[in-house]
């Protein structure tokens, strides 16, 4: 078995303080995929820069204070990567891969945007250079008998069920047609050939949601939205056996905005 979790933590400093360290202690998975750490690796408490039975990898941005991906892995990796081959992105802490046996794990943060600005431009740049990287390394794994699995916030809600309030949404950042057309070659048979896992086990279901606004009532009312996904190969895709979302039991034991999203596959 493998279970793999994807959480965005909203600054790992922060979700230390509010519950990520008893999460983290308590949780079952093999590798565990972190977004927006806001971090430099010396600026972590010791409990979450390198707990004991992990092995971490910390991808912070050059930017201070922005972004930042890592990785927990309960076996020391084979290989690690940070970056993607991307003059513009490699530092700007938003992809981070490790090499397990038989398969390869991402941490993935895509910007978030925002319609009519630079960051939207910034988005779409990404955007352009990340779909061909992802069918490089599928095809590298596959040549090496490996699976992959990228996991992380995606920042797209792909479809109509993936966010409670999407008629209000169809203008804004993370629901715009171009997006969601972005998202669905990744998940094309014949373009990027990866399987969106969480939706192949739950064809139907309303979400589940990951990510609610702080405004408002969103998490009691559960208005969120479906961005944090584990993004697989067909093969490791077809052995997964449950996911789900780790959703706190009330707005007040949350330590992030967004929450844990697990994978368990049947190897």
């Amino acid at each position: 078995m493998l279970t793999v979790t994807t959480a965005n933590v909203n600054g790992l400093r922060a979700a230390a303080k509010k519950g990520f360290v008893e999460w983290l202690a308590g949780t079952s998975a093999d590798a565990v995929c972190l977004q927006e750490v806001r971090a430099e690796e010396a600026q972590l408490p010791e409990e979450v820069r390198s707990p004991e039975g992990w092995f971490t990898v910390h991808a912070p941005a050059a930017a201070k204070g922005r972004a930042g991906v890592s990785l927990y892995t309960r076996r020391e990796p084979d290989a690690v990567r940070i970056g993607f081959g991307s003059a513009e992105f490699d530092s700007s802490g938003r992809y981070v891969e490790a090499d397990l046996p038989g398969v390869t794990v991402a941490s993935l943060y895509l910007p978030s945007g925002e319609v009519g600005t630079e960051r939207q431009d910034e988005k779409y740049r990404f955007m352009s250079e990340f779909l061909p990287y992802l069918k490089e390394l599928r095809t590298r794994a596959a040549a090496e008998g490996r699976e992959v699995v990228v996991c992380g916030d995606w920042n797209i809600a792909h479809r109509e069920a993936d966010l409670k309030n999407w008629k209000s949404n169809k203008k804004n950042a993370g629901f715009l047609p171009e997006e969601r057309e972005w998202l669905s070659r990744v998940l094309d048979e014949g373009d990027g050939g990866y399987v969106d896992v969480v939706r192949a086990l739950h064809p139907e279901q309303e979400g589940p949601y990951s990510w609610w606004s702080y405004r408002g009532r969103a998490f009691d009312n559960d208005s969120g939205w479906r961005i944090d996904y584990q993004i697989a190969t067909p093969g490791l895709a077809a052995k997964a056996v449950k996911a789900y979302v780790e959703r706190a039991a009330t707005h007040a034991e949350r330590w992030s905005d967004h929450a844990p999203v697990t994978a368990v596959y049947e190897l």
